[in-house]
């Protein structure tokens, strides 16, 4: 950053950006997940894909591969650590307010990133029901 400029995020968006939790790094035929959402913003072009892995009715793992900004980043990785341990209701009322207040709030033209991650989680939730 130039002299001047200053970073618009919070810190915690800063560190789900930089130190992403939970991204499946690689194939995804070596995470062992029961269903995948995925979903895309032709506007920004924001690509997101929510692996999960599901036992006793919990999300017992969440990986998750996304290809976007800052934000959307920050916010799959909040979702995640948010989604980790609950049941599937649970997770599918994980609201996008939710997850931009995890964060510390999101920048207003940015909110739609947190949006993003929530459907790509409902839709994997809904694919793994209709199993």
């Amino acid at each position: 950053m130039n002299e001047g400029q200053d970073w618009i995020y919070s810190d915690i968006v800063k560190d789900h950006f930089l130190n992403p939790r939970n991204f499946l790094f690689g194939d995804e035929s070596k995470f062992d997940f029961d269903a995948v959402g995925v979903v895309g913003n032709p506007i920004c072009g924001d690509q997101m894909k929510m692996y999960i892995k599901v036992k006793n009715g919990k999300i017992e793992d969440i990986r998750w591969k996304t290809y976007g900004c800052a934000s959307a980043i920050a916010s799959t990785s909040a979702l995640s650590e948010l989604a980790k341990g609950k049941t599937l209701d649970e997770v599918v009322n994980i609201s996008a307010k939710d997850i931009d207040d995890y964060l510390g709030n999101l920048p207003k033209h940015k909110f739609h990133c947190s949006v993003l991650g929530h459907q790509a989680l409902a839709d994997a939730v809904k694919k793994y029901r209709a199993e």
